[in-house]
């Protein structure tokens, strides 16, 4: 299941949707896309099996997908997804902020979920392909994207307990506008108690569904009590901080530094993250990856040592965070204004995405090219 091959590329086939969105349709859709609620008139596929591996690459009409009951990922849960954005710059064109790094992290997630590992070369083209011919979803106006949806799932009919030999990849896309109601504005954040989104040996760091379904119930417990989110603690000792149930985390120190929780193997790593990073350590911030313990936060933002704390991840970009809220205590305050730090990088990545900045990194990769 390895993603180097000796095969060639894949040969993408088309068929067009008979019956497209007009012009008209898609504005409506583009005067507010929201996230997730609208999606284009094409998808992509491609089939594996054990035998002939990864073959059939096409770009099919959107439309329901045909499983058998007995189909394994409807009972063992074996399917892995991806999320990126593109973006259309101010002369038209479409772009992609590091899909390689997105098809890096499915190939890892594939191997924890035991699937077939789809190589770097064949997920990028499966951009292309779609955005060739859904380019027009693309929105322009400012703080919207077309959210990209790789995802793999197990399609093979059994109910014995083993790894599928019958699989399938699609790309779906998404006009998104901001991924939280308020916009670029402070949230508040639940942290759960109770609850832990992963654990040692576990699948935290695959981008799997069933870490996302883990995640549902305390949302809801997070929704009840007025945040927007929820943290979670790692579930061995419940002392060190994680992550949100779909973003990682950052730290503000006073004296500029900025520290984010070490990826131990529970934590998703975060394309965001790791771009978050590097656009820190470019301003001239010292970056330290280590164990932060919610203690400290707790101490440090009382002491004004923890300054600004900000999420971030494919679909909200950076968040600042304005409070922490918890069953017995609370950190900050909710009426905290976004931070100066936060609001910089927020702005040094958007820039880039959206091809207002020089891409000084080579993160960028043209779609429609």
């Amino acid at each position: 299941m390895s993603s180097t091959s000796t095969a060639p590329a894949l040969r993408f086939e088309r068929v067009a949707n008979e019956h497209p969105s007009s012009t008209a349709e898609r504005a409506e859709v583009h005067a507010n896309p929201g996230f997730g609620k609208h999606f284009t008139d094409h998808m992509v596929a491609i089939d594996w099996t054990i035998d002939e591996g990864w073959h059939d690459a096409r770009v099919v009409p959107y439309g329901p997908l045909q499983l058998d009951p007995a189909a394994s990922v409807l009972h063992y849960g074996q399917e892995i997804f991806e999320g990126l954005k593109a973006f259309r710059h101010a002369d038209g064109s479409i772009h992609t902020f590091r899909p390689e790094r997105n098809a890096a992290r499915m190939q890892h997630s594939a191997a924890r979920l035991a699937l077939p590992e789809l190589p770097t070369t064949d997920f990028i083209e499966s951009l292309r392909q779609l955005v060739a011919v859904d380019g027009d979803w693309v929105p322009s106006a400012p703080e919207t994207s077309l959210y990209l949806r790789p995802f793999m799932i197990s399609n093979e009919s059994f109910l014995g307990v083993r790894a599928a030999e019958r699989v399938a990849y699609y790309v779906i896309a998404s006009p998104a506008g901001p991924y939280f109601q308020g916009g670029v504005a402070p949230v508040k954040i639940w942290l759960t108690t109770r609850y832990a989104r992963s654990g040692p040996g576990g699948t935290g760091a695959a981008k799997c569904g069933g870490n996302y379904a883990a995640s549902l119930l305390p949302q809801k417990e997070a929704q009840a009590n007025g945040c927007s989110q929820v943290l979670f603690l790692d579930g061995a000792t419940e002392t060190m901080v994680e992550e949100l149930g779909g973003m990682n985390i950052f730290f503000v120190h006073r004296d500029g530094s900025i520290v984010t929780p070490a990826l131990t193997g529970t934590i998703l790593e975060g394309v965001t993250r790791e771009s978050i990073v590097q656009l820190a350590r470019d301003a001239g911030h010292q970056v330290t990856e280590r164990t932060v313990t919610i203690d400290e936060w707790r101490e440090e933002a009382a002491s004004g040592e923890i300054t600004e704390v900000f999420a971030c991840g494919t679909a909200a970009s950076v968040t600042p965070i304005s409070q922490v809220v918890s069953e017995s205590f609370t950190i900050g305050d909710a009426d905290a204004p976004a931070g100066t730090v936060t609001m910089e990088l927020r702005q040094a990545l958007t820039d880039i995405q959206y091809g207002r900045a020089a891409d000084t990194h080579g993160w960028m990769t043209r779609l429609d090219a």
